[in-house]
């Protein structure tokens, strides 16, 4: 996979972004003792299983092979990150490494001066390539380091698609609906949303949006925040046309998308429905609420459908990073453990654990599971690929986006409310 074109166009306009959020959490930051030893505070979301036991094995091997040098974790369940985080950058007490996925979000974080640039290595650059640290530059300054590739597309469980009689992926909006009805006939729930939690909901705007725009007008919205092709009502209209078939699960605007059994992810871990949209973090995050915790054996993926008359190129895509930052007073050895977690033994156990796509090419070569090898067969053939847009646009006008939709889906609001929102939230930026 040629991680060098993942978000090469929208991310790129973000180099000179410039905002007023953060996002955050905090214990103490950061210290250095008089007898030169270092103690850093480092912020995940893995609370469980592989992803947790990673990370602490990984800083287990830094400290080791660094003698002084402490970090202090603290794993906190992702829909709780970003809260935490803002409130621990605002009040300065934010921990030294910080999860951080790039875009509009990270510049606002820049711009507040709560972070500080990340030093890499020329091994680290030259296997990750200079497209996904793009997504992590401001103003020509790196300030986060990508650990994961995570194009979007949708999961489905290939045995509930055979008990429903679908014998190929949808690849038009027809296609899907005709797909939805054929599950609804076998009594299988179509597609799990994790609506509770809006930015799954804000996906299947970001993709209809993707299909309706043309690359110019994502990129021109990314650069000025202007909203005023009518693209992006068609694809509100789009939306609210397909919801009108009921796809998701029932209860779906109380549905959390990662947490426990009962979240989307649950459901299409425990076969309670056939199909989730997500970033390629999904099969281990699936795998983790599997009734034996083992990847689900029949996952497949396919990439978002293509939608007639819309000015998007075919087979274009979305996605993001994850990836870390460091605060604004961490230590040197901030930067030293993110070149040291890039290393292709790091990356590749980080492949394997979290089951997902690595940020560095020499790593690529461990991606086996089935669903994750379609996501690169697909993003191998993708004219461009687009940041999410909550990412890009940062976190304001990113939560005035995800509302509106959720709204829309609601049936308390339509496409032009959608797009009044984020208007308005970016006039106030």
């Amino acid at each position: 996979m040629n991680s060098r074109k993942l978000l090469a166009v929208s991310a790129a306009m973000l180099m000179g972004v410039a905002g007023l959020t953060a996002c955050g959490g905090g214990d103490e930051g950061g210290t250095d003792s008089a007898d030169g030893d270092v103690s850093m505070t480092f912020w995940h979301n893995s609370t469980t299983g592989e992803g947790k036991a990673y990370w602490a094995a990984t800083a287990a091997d830094f400290e080791a092979a660094n003698p002084g040098v402490t970090i202090k974790i603290q794993a906190i369940q992702n829909e709780d990150m970003d809260g935490k985080l803002q409130t621990a950058l605002n009040s300065g007490d934010a921990p030294d490494i910080f999860m951080a996925r790039g875009g509009g979000k990270l510049a606002d974080v820049v711009a507040a001066g709560q972070a500080q640039e990340v030093t890499i290595d020329e091994a680290t650059r030259t296997a990750v390539g200079d497209a996904a640290f793009s997504a992590f530059t401001v103003d020509d300054t790196v300030y986060g380091m990508p650990m994961s590739i995570l194009p979007g597309g949708i999961y489905y469980s290939k045995d509930l698609f055979a008990q429903a009689g679908i014998t190929e992926t949808p690849a038009t909006i027809e296609d899907l609906e005709a797909a939805v009805d054929k599950l609804k006939a076998a009594g299988i729930s179509p597609i799990a949303l994790g609506a509770k939690d809006a930015w799954p909901a804000a996906h299947w705007y970001y993709f209809f949006a993707l299909r309706a725009c043309s690359q110019d007008t994502l990129d021109k919205a990314t650069a000025d925040m202007t909203f005023d092709d009518p693209c992006w009502g068609t694809a509100g209209d789009n939306l609210a046309a397909f919801s009108e078939t009921e796809p998701f699960n029932d209860g779906f605007l109380t549905t959390t998308a990662q947490q426990g059994a009962g979240s989307s992810a649950g459901l299409l871990a425990n076969h309670e429905a056939a199909m989730e949209l997500m970033g390629a973090w999904n099969p281990g995050v699936i795998a983790s609420l599997t009734p034996d915790t083992k990847p689900l054996a029949d996952l497949g993926w396919f990439p978002f459908p293509e939608i007639a008359g819309g000015e998007g190129e075919a087979g274009a895509m979305m996605g993001g990073l994850d990836g870390f930052s460091c605060s604004k007073d961490a230590p040197a050895a901030c930067s030293d453990f993110l070149n040291f977690a890039m290393q292709q033994k790091y990356q590749e156990g980080y492949a394997n654990a979290f089951h997902t796509l690595p940020a560095s090419q020499d790593a690529q070569s461990v991606v086996t599971e089935p669903a994750l090898v379609e996501v690169l067969a697909s993003y191998n053939e993708a004219p461009y690929v687009s940041l999410w847009l909550d990412t890009l646009y940062g976190q304001n006008v990113g939560n005035a986006l995800n509302a509106g939709v959720v709204n829309l889906l609601a049936g308390q609001g339509d496409s032009a409310a959608i797009v009044e929102s984020v208007v308005d939230a970016a006039a106030k930026e």
